[in-house]
């Protein structure tokens, strides 16, 4: 994780760097735009990593192995896509908890389903905006053609780590 970090932050350097020496005046008004919308982020994260690790120690772990495993196969996979379409909120509460069932036991390809699931069918994105804004014919076709894609994503991930060997730690 702390390489990711390190990683977007080199790139973001990089393309500071580039912006600053074509065109000098820019790097002012995207240095405040970068603490306009970095700043609450810095603040919300951090609470809520810490609200996850105490939520952590309340999830039942054998529930969530159990469930979710590896060994769950595709009954965990299609669990975890029902499990994704409602989890509430953005990705600051959204990746805490994915972290808490992560820690919990659950495996990669069922956690690649939930992801996915919360991605393209988050409940309260589609209620709040989506349903409002395009209708319901829009969302009924919008839900149907995209209906297998959490499932197909955890399948694909669980044949990709069995493939190349890859395992995926803690």
């Amino acid at each position: 994780m702390i390489a990711g970090v390190l990683g977007l932050l080199a790139v973001a350097a990089l393309v500071a760097l580039v912006t600053g020496l074509k065109r000098p005046s820019s790097v002012r008004p995207a240095a405040r735009f970068v603490v306009r919308q970095g700043g609450p982020l810095a603040l919300r994260l951090p609470v809520a990593l810490v609200a996850a690790g105490f939520l952590g120690l309340l999830v039942p772990q054998e529930l969530v192995a159990g469930s979710l495993g590896e060994e769950t196969g595709l009954r965990g996979i299609l669990l975890a896509s029902l499990v994704g379409c409602f989890l509430p909120g953005g990705p600051t509460v959204t990746f805490p908890l994915a972290l808490v069932f992560w820690n919990a036991g659950a495996g990669a390809p069922q956690m690649v389903a939930l992801l996915t699931a919360w991605s393209v069918f988050a409940f309260h994105r589609l209620m709040a905006f989506e349903l409002p804004i395009m209708g319901w014919r829009f969302v009924a076709i919008r839900l149907i053609s995209s209906a297998a894609l959490p499932t197909l994503a955890g399948i694909a991930a669980g044949a990709a780590t069995a493939l190349s060997g890859i395992t995926i730690g803690r």
